[in-house]
């Protein structure tokens, strides 16, 4: 999402437009008509600076915003030559590899570099780029010929300055910058910089919101200034998803909102403000002013420009407003199905094929599409004109034109119950339902056949047959029999995948849903090959609780009282036989441990960053209300227990929207070993110690636990 700065008036203040656009990037002529668009809405809008997330402008053909896939740098030369009255424009994240890339201008006044690169969690900047250590320094940079030739300039300031207008002072911090305990904006301010602008790319995670919100106005009220954030929004063809949230504060207050989640590809904010407010709010904290009086300067690029002028003195000034927070369960509702979207739309595949179980977690899978579909039929509705191209392509018909979201549903999404014998009338019918109300292309079948096939052929092979535990099989037997039909289900998924719609005369082929949720996924609660196994996984990165809150959402916002049933319903994977007709095991049966506490041993293990010990401590006085030091004892030790022994099913996790901080994800977020010494001696011996140290004093005193 780009963000525009504020429109200066009444001689002394600026209109301030955040503009967003994609970070998907569209073949050539699209990429370059997004920044177009913008251009001529900040035209008309009057505003004189504008903001871009980062690379908005001349990226490589399909290169998308990550830098672990910037492969080349190309500069279309029309953009630059071709490049109107434009606003003066701010854009960053220009890191020391091979040659910058350039907006579109007729002059580059400065190359700002990153000073501080995201290098945690998923991102690994450094292994790429290196970033600007030298603060308030700057060196001559010479341009390639072919920028000399159309900016008729040879060298440019490379480095840490700021730029120096006729009436204002404008510094630039870059994404993570805003993150770090000491970030440019800080010196910035105390030097006189009045706006600081920030090109961020920064991506989607359930409760974030709140902490960039927070960041900005502290920013601004501790120094005063304004500031003008611009984040992409998108897809960026990997797990990550970028939501926007494009805004503008002055002294602590907000003044304009962007959308969070949204399908349209530039989004413009706008802001009249006057800079004397800036002015006099500092003049009044005595602090920062003793503080500034010793500041280091900054080295000035000076601007023949201003952004203000006499004319707008008559200009209406922006009113600060109350940032509007979507609930957790419309974040999920949003973001992820924007996700889908853009994979779906990018993929060049006809739709989605998804299992559906009866269960919360397919089902909330299938919410997801349909609450995707809404979106589209609500952005064509609106006049999105790249969005109805993009499901023509999708659905085959180029006259097509979506109102109903049912009706696109049905034309994108085919779901499937897959029945065994250990399957209950219950979840077969909750699943018809749930795929009658949403419209989706509804498939019954039996794996029976299949799974007996296979199950023969073992038995043929060895002359012995495989028992479930409840008819006298082992504990051995009763696991892979469930397994068989699992991957079953996976097999058989992809078979119709590939060729149901050739079997209905339509072309193409659909994209594999897994439904699997972070809990399960944290501790190896799955088959490893089965119908986690899929393409993409919209709630990979969802936990339990968090799901059941986007079910009930659902339920009421989009009106499916199908949902009321899967909710009421005990969560069971249906692979062992049925007792007297109905289901006979239960998921938190199986993993010996609620979702709930799951989720508090997925935060300890990720985000505390404590072992089998660690956890135990900061439980024992955590639970002490409705656990002793034992049974904490013992909950820690099955869950490292489970988690070790099911830590290589991460490898093969499927591509998971990222929406939680302790995702287990094995691909680049949670890089942990996949072999661990399942009985965890050291750790677990000193557990016990403390626990007899705990119930030697009768638990007298928890905090001398450490």
């Amino acid at each position: 999402m780009e963000g525009c700065p504020p429109r200066m008036g009444r001689g002394h203040l600026p209109t301030a437009p955040a503009m967003r656009c994609p970070s998907s990037c569209r073949p050539a002529k699209g990429a370059r008509g997004q920044p177009m668009a913008g251009h001529q809405r900040l035209r008309v809008l009057g505003s004189l600076l504008r903001v871009g997330y980062p690379l908005a402008f001349a990226p490589s053909p399909g290169c998308p915003f990550g830098v672990s896939s910037h492969s080349g740098y190309h500069l279309r030369r029309g953009n630059a030559r071709d490049a109107p009255e434009r606003p003066l424009q701010l854009q960053g994240d220009i890191s020391q590899q091979g040659p910058p890339r350039f907006p579109a201008c007729r002059r580059i006044l400065l190359i700002r570099p990153k000073m501080a690169l995201a290098n945690e969690g998923n991102y690994r900047e450094l292994r790429w780029f290196t970033p600007w250590s030298r603060t308030r320094q700057t060196e001559e940079y010479f341009l390639p010929r072919m920028l000399q030739s159309l900016t008729k300039q040879e060298t440019v300031p490379f480095g840490d300055a700021v730029l120096a207008t006729r009436d204002t002072c404008i510094g630039s911090e870059i994404c993570e910058e805003l993150w770090t305990p000491h970030s440019p904006h800080v010196d910035m301010g105390l030097d006189g910089v009045e706006i600081f602008t920030n090109a961020s790319g920064s991506h989607h995670v359930l409760r974030k919101a709140h902490a960039r919100v927070d960041l900005v106005t502290m920013a601004t009220t501790k120094n005063g200034g304004i500031y003008l954030l611009a984040n992409q929004k998108g897809c960026d063809g990997d797990r990550l998803y970028y939501d926007g949230c494009a805004l503008i504060a002055m002294n602590g207050h907000i003044l304009a909102q962007g959308s969070q989640f949204s399908l349209d590809n530039v989004e413009v904010l706008t802001a009249t403000l006057d800079l004397e407010d800036v002015r006099s709010y500092r003049a009044e904290i005595s602090s920062r002013n003793l503080a500034a009086s010793k500041a280091s300067p900054y080295p000035r690029v000076k601007v023949d420009f201003a952004l203000s002028s006499r004319e707008d003195l008559l200009e209406p000034l922006s009113e600060p407003l109350e940032w509007k927070y979507h609930s957790p369960a419309e974040e999920i509702s949003l973001g992820p199905a924007c996700w889908l979207w853009d994979f779906l739309r990018r993929s060049q595949q006809a739709g989605f094929f998804l299992p559906l179980s009866g269960g919360v977690d397919s089902a909330a899978t299938a919410c997801l599409v349909y609450s995707m579909c809404r979106q589209v039929c609500e952005a064509v509705n609106n006049g999105n004109q790249e969005v109805l191209a993009d499901v023509r392509t999708i659905v085959d018909q180029l006259d097509y034109t979506p109102r109903d979201p049912r009706e696109l549903c049905g034309r994108v999404l085919t779901t499937c119950y897959m029945a065994s014998e250990n399957s209950s009338r219950e979840t077969r019918d909750r699943a018809a339902e749930l795929a009658r109300q949403i419209g989706s292309h509804h498939i019954g079948l039996d794996i029976d056949p299949a799974v007996k096939a296979v199950v023969g052929i073992f038995s043929l092979a060895t002359g012995k047959r495989p028992l479930f535990a409840v008819h006298g099989g082992s504990r051995r037997e009763n696991l892979a029999l469930q397994n068989v039909q699992a991957r079953i289900r996976m097999v058989v998924a992809y078979l119709f995948a590939q060729l149901s719609l050739w079997a209905r005369g339509a072309r193409g082929g659909l994209l594999v849903l897994g439904s699997a949720n972070v809990d399960e996924s944290l501790l190896g609660y799955l088959t490893k090959y089965d119908c986690s196994s899929a393409d993409i996984n919209p709630i990979g990165g969802i936990s339990k609780t968090d799901l059941r809150a986007f079910v009930h959402f659902c339920l009421e916002y989009f009106q499916l009282p199908a949902l009321q049933g899967i909710l009421a319903a005990p969560a069971t994977a249906e692979l062992e036989p049925l007792a007297d007709g109905r289901v006979s095991q239960t998921d938190e049966e199986d993993m010996g441990m609620t979702y709930a506490d799951l989720s508090v041993y997925g935060r300890l293990r990720k985000v505390a960053k404590t072992g089998p010990y660690g956890m135990f401590c900061k439980l024992v006085s955590l639970w002490k209300d409705v656990c002793s030091p034992r049974q904490v004892a013992d909950k820690v030790r099955w869950f490292f227990c489970k988690y070790s022994m099911n830590r290589h099913k991460m490898t093969t996790l499927t591509p998971a929207y990222h929406a939680e901080s302790y995702s287990p994800d094995d691909n680049r977020f949670d890089l942990r070993p996949f072999l661990y010494n399942t009985s965890w001696p050291w750790q677990f011996r000193c557990i016990e110690a403390q626990v007899l140290r705990l119930e030697s004093r009768g638990c007298q005193d928890l905090d001398g636990v450490d």
